[in-house]
């Protein structure tokens, strides 16, 4: 199973999220919209996959929380907070 995507999981429950690559392109919005958090490093983060093909989208601010927002090259989105 590991050899067809990728994944993280939490080293105490186990719990886990895997990604995996479909043949199908993006039709449609995203159904699941990550936020991750990245804390100081949101700036170089964002810099980082901008450069490997992401494009930002959408820079937000709602009380002392700030956020990027980046699609990948296939339109998926998520946040950087």
């Amino acid at each position: 199973m590991w050899r067809l995507g990728i994944g993280i999981r939490h080293p105490e429950s186990g719990r886990r999220i895997l990604f995996q690559r479909v043949p199908e392109p993006k039709t449609v919005k995203n159904r699941v919209h990550l936020d991750v958090y990245v804390g100081e490093q949101r700036e170089a983060e964002a810099a980082r996959l901008v450069g490997m093909g992401a494009k930002e989208l959408f820079r937000g601010q709602q009380g002392p929380y700030r956020w990027i927002t980046l699609a990948d090259p296939e339109g998926n989105e998520l946040c950087l907070q």
